[in-house]
């Protein structure tokens, strides 16, 4: 069994409550827009990382980060990828590597919308964390966190963080 936090669109921001439920966690999956390299490093020293590159990245973040990532846990075959759309209308990257790789779960961020839903077409499950920074358009921070049992998500829960606005102890200065 594997315990795994995923987090999107941190856009440079890591506070107590993102690293309270890191601690919890076997592995960390950043879904992109990591924001600064400093994010990677903090999360590193915690916990194994799994990251992509968001479309707010630079370079220093790219050279770590592969625009997607294909792996196997616990017998899980995961695509992640920052930018993918959704269920019916995947942008044609994305197609693509979903028709190359056969994923049981898509994971995803860009869109700061938390969604989790069965793609009937492709026969996975999309995920998307929604946005656990405090830039952008969303107004609840949210994380996704689950465990990962013989191939098989379990006790998947969505957890909301608080108003954009209302922030806890910053452990990276952004406050």
């Amino acid at each position: 069994m594997k315990k795994v936090v995923l987090l999107s669109d941190t856009h440079g921001f890591l506070d107590t409550k993102i690293i309270n439920y890191v601690m919890q966690a076997d592995e960390v999956w950043h879904a992109g827009d990591i924001g600064k390299i400093e994010i990677i490093d903090e999360l590193q020293k915690l916990k194994k990382l799994r990251a992509v590159y968001g479309n707010i990245d630079g370079q220093s973040i790219r050279q770590i980060a592969p625009e997607f990532l294909y792996f196997n846990s616990e017998g899980l075959k995961v695509l992640m990828i920052h930018i993918a759309g959704t269920p019916g209308r995947y942008n044609h990257n994305t197609k693509d590597l979903i028709q190359k790789y056969h994923p049981n779960v898509l994971v995803c961020g860009h869109s700061h919308i938390l969604k989790v839903m069965h793609d009937p077409k492709f026969k996975h499950l999309h995920m998307n964390p929604g946005a656990v920074g405090i830039s952008g358009f969303h107004k609840i921070r949210t994380l996704l966190r689950f465990e990962i049992k013989k191939g098989k998500i379990e006790n998947l829960e969505a957890v909301e963080l608080g108003l954009r606005g209302a922030l806890s102890n910053s452990v990276n200065g952004t406050d």
